[in-house]
C-alpha cells in the first residue's frame, strides 16, 4: 500500500467522520436557532437525533412559534410527534387561533389533532363559517302532499366540542329530520310553499346542534319541488286492499254455500237410498205376511186397486196430459 492510498482513505475516514458528526450535532441548525431567538442546546439536538425525532421539525415549530409570539418549549412539540401528531399543522392552528381571538391553547391544539381532526381546518371554520348543503329531504304534508325540499346549513365549528363531538353526518341527519318533521306538521302544502322560511325558523329554534363539534348559524330551505299526492296514492291502495278483502269473503260466503249445497244434496240422495231400500222390502214384507196368515188375496187386490187408482189420478194431476177434441 502506497503513501497516496493511505492518504485517501485517510481523506475518505475524515469526510465520513465529519458526515457522521454533523449528522448526530446538527450545528446549522443550532447556529438558525440562536438567531432566531430559540434558546435549544446542542446536546437536546443530539438526544432528539438518537430518540429518532427530526430535529429540523422542533426547531422549525419553536422558530416559528416564538416569532408569532407563542411560548412553547421543545419538549411539548417532541411529545407531540412522538405521539404521532402534526406539528406544522397544530403550531398553524395555533397562530391562526390567536390572530382571530380565538380561545386555544397548546395542550386543546394537541388534543383536536390526536383526536383524528384537523385542528387548522377547525380554526379557519371558526373564522369563516362552513355551508353545507343536505340531500334532497322528502316529507308529506297534512293534505297528503310530498314536499322535496333542499336545505344548506351555515355552520361554525365549535372549537370545545371538536374532541368527542359529532360531525357533519349527525348535523345533515338532524336537520333532514327536523325539515320532515316542520312540513308533517303543516296543515297545507301551500303553506310551506308561501312560507318557506317557517322551515327554517322551526328547525333552527330545535338546537340541533347540541352535542355536535358545530354550531349551526343559519339553516336556509334553497329549493322546495312537490312530489307525489301521497294522500290519495294511500287512499287507492286502501281502497284496493278494501276490495281485495270484500271479494275474499264473498269467495268465502260463495265456498260456504256450495259446501252447504253439496251437504244437502249427500243428505237428499242418503234419504233417497233409504226410501229405496224401504221400498225393496216391501214385496219381501207382503211375501211374509203371505206365509203367516196375516193378509188374505182379497186383500192385496184391493191394495192393487188403490195403487192403479193414485197413480191414475196422478197422471191426470199432471199438466198437459189431459186431451182435448174438436
Amino acid at each position: 500500500m502506497n503513501e497516496l492510498t493511505v492518504l485517501f482513505l485517510g481523506i475518505g475516514g475524515v469526510v465520513v467522520a465529519l458526515f457522521l458528526f454533523l449528522y448526530f450535532v446538527p450545528i446549522n441548525l443550532w447556529i438558525t436557532a440562536i438567531f432566531s431567538g430559540v434558546r435549544i442546546s446542542i446536546l437536546d439536538l443530539v438526544l432528539m437525533r438518537i430518540r429518532k425525532v427530526p430535529p429540523s421539525i422542533v426547531v422549525n415549530a419553536l422558530i416559528t412559534a416564538t416569532k408569532a409570539g407563542l411560548k412553547l418549549t421543545s419538549n411539548e412539540i417532541e411529545t407531540h410527534f412522538l405521539a404521532g401528531g402534526h406539528v406544522n399543522n397544530v403550531i398553524r392552528a395555533l397562530i391562526s387561533a390567536e390572530k382571530a381571538n380565538i380561545p386555544l391553547d397548546f395542550r386543546a391544539a394537541t388534543a383536536i389533532d390526536l383526536a383524528g381532526r384537523d385542528v387548522f381546518e377547525a380554526v379557519q371554520m371558526s373564522v369563516q363559517p362552513k355551508v353545507i348543503d343536505t340531500p334532497p329531504v322528502a316529507a308529506v304534508a297534512k293534505d297528503g302532499i310530498q314536499l322535496i325540499a333542499k336545505a344548506r346549513v351555515t355552520v361554525r365549528a365549535n372549537i370545545k366540542q371538536l374532541v368527542g363531538g359529532a360531525g357533519e353526518e349527525t348535523v345533515l341527519a338532524r336537520v333532514g329530520e327536523g325539515v320532515v318533521s316542520s312540513i308533517g306538521s303543516a296543515l297545507n302544502h301551500k303553506q310551506v310553499l308561501e312560507n318557506p322560511d317557517s322551515i327554517s325558523k322551526v328547525v333552527l329554534s330545535k338546537g340541533l346542534d347540541a352535542g355536535t363539534a358545530f354550531e349551526i348559524l343559519s339553516i336556509d330551505i334553497a329549493d322546495i319541488d312537490v312530489g307525489k299526492n301521497i294522500g290519495a296514492v294511500l287512499q287507492t291502495d286502501q281502497a284496493e286492499a278494501d276490495k281485495k278483502i270484500a271479494q275474499a269473503r264473498a269467495e268465502e260466503r260463495r265456498a260456504m254455500a256450495v259446501a252447504l249445497e253439496q251437504e244437502m244434496v249427500a243428505k237428499a240422495q242418503e234419504s233417497r237410498a233409504k226410501v229405496i231400500e224401504a221400498e225393496a222390502q216391501i214385496p219381501i214384507a207382503i211375501a211374509e205376511a203371505f206365509r203367516n196368515g196375516q193378509l188374505g188375496i182379497m186383500d192385496y187386490y184391493k191394495m192393487q186397486n188403490i195403487q192403479a187408482d193414485t197413480k191414475m189420478r196422478d197422471q191426470i194431476a199432471k199438466p198437459g196430459s189431459g186431451k182435448t177434441t174438436k
